[in-house]
């Protein structure tokens, strides 16, 4: 979904719209099946700059959903460690406030796959577990198949 260009110089309105542009194209390239060695850099780049523009004008939300992102593409990239720590911060954030179903599942599923990526086998099987539950429990089914997108990425936990 692309953001009409801002026709001011207010620099709040340019991070808002960089923000927006890159969390977009991050999301896009996490989506893909696979990814060439300069996807995956493209793909962090943009997942660390939607962060650092929602930085300078989001609310808390826009900034936790943003290290959401980066706690994936840090997944896909094979970052263990900081997937794991940015996902632990933001799962600790989403399942203590108010939160809507489908951002409940993104949570555990991006643990999950962040788990995986650090080599946390136990941490991987609970969080995986949680995701399957969390995405069966999703009322609408568009948001359930945007979730599933990001799902099927995570390798399945070993017994």
């Amino acid at each position: 979904m692309a953001v009409e260009t801002p026709k001011d110089t207010d620099p709040a309105s340019w991070h808002r719209y960089f923000a927006i542009e890159n969390n977009n194209r991050a999301w896009e390239l996490a989506g893909m099946p696979a990814r060439t060695d300069e996807e995956s850099l493209e793909m962090l780049d943009t997942a660390h700059a939607a962060a650092l523009h929602w930085g300078k004008v989001g609310t808390e939300l826009n900034g936790m959903r943003a290290k959401l992102l980066l706690a994936e593409a840090h997944a896909l990239a094979n970052f263990g460690q900081s997937s794991l720590a940015l996902a632990e911060e933001v799962r600790s954030y989403f399942l203590n406030r108010e939160t809507d179903d489908w951002e409940i599942a993104f949570v555990h599923t991006i643990h999950a796959h962040a788990a995986s990526a650090a080599g946390d086998g136990q941490r991987h099987r609970d969080s995986y577990q949680a995701a399957e539950s969390s995405i069966a429990a999703i009322a609408e089914d568009t948001d359930r198949e945007v979730v599933l997108m990001t799902f099927v990425q995570v390798p399945i936990p070993q017994k």
